[in-house]
């Protein structure tokens, strides 16, 4: 492939980590295999990328034309997507952001009593800026693309977040079975805009970011 594609894109990747007390927190499975996937297709044409992500289960290439930025948590992700979202011309975002976080941090270990009382029932929880939203809804916006992680109603729940995130693209992905989707190699996503439904087969997952990469440029740009 010719590298002709001269665009400066952000991707965000991996999980985030939200913090407990001093020894637990709360996060869930992305491995940031597809963001990483992404960066490298994109990196092969000729982008500029930003890779803001969270703890990775893959190595992150080494690149002349990648910056990548480690975050840990959701505020701190939406901290660096919003410091480096100008001049951006395409953000796509994979990571799966925990959606709420402990309203403080215990600054000593939340210990188990006699009691078979749980010790994590008293944390109140409270929700995390939607980064996706936030960035949809700016006034100056790159082509915005969303991943949509869902087990059930996968289509339904892909277009409502097209239209309530104010995407151009989501790319939404069945979790409900184990060889496709989190932490494995292989993905099958449905390309969803608003005027069209494109059903990927499985593939890997360097193979899907092609797909998706090949998509936005001929579909949008």
């Amino acid at each position: 492939m010719k590298l002709e594609f001269n665009k400066n894109i952000l991707i965000t990747a991996g999980p985030t980590i939200e913090d407990i007390d001093p020894v637990r927190y709360i996060t869930n499975r992305s491995s940031g295999k597809m963001g990483i996937a992404l960066t490298k297709q994109a990196l092969k044409i000729g982008a500029n990328v930003t890779l803001i992500h969270g703890p990775l289960q893959v190595k992150i290439p080494k690149h002349e034309h990648l910056v990548s930025i480690y975050t840990r948590s959701a505020q701190e992700m939406l901290d660096a997507v919003l410091n480096n979202i100008n001049s951006k011309d395409i953000a796509i975002f994979t990571a799966a952001v925990c959606d709420f976080r402990p309203e403080s941090i215990a600054s000593q270990k939340l210990k188990k009593d006699d009691s078979d009382n749980c010790p994590f029932t008293n944390i109140k929880w409270v929700k995390n800026p939607d980064i996706l939203a936030t960035v949809g809804s700016l006034k100056s916006r790159p082509f915005l693309v969303g991943f949509a992680a869902e087990s059930e109603n996968i289509i339904e729940h892909s277009k409502k977040k097209l239209q309530t995130k104010n995407c151009d693209l989501i790319c939404a992905n069945d979790i409900s079975n184990k060889n496709k989707g989190f932490e494995v190699d292989k993905n099958q996503v449905v390309l969803i805009t608003i005027d069209k439904e494109i059903c990927l087969p499985l593939l890997s997952k360097d193979a899907t970011a092609k797909r998706i990469l090949n998509f936005i440029r001929k579909t949008f740009l």
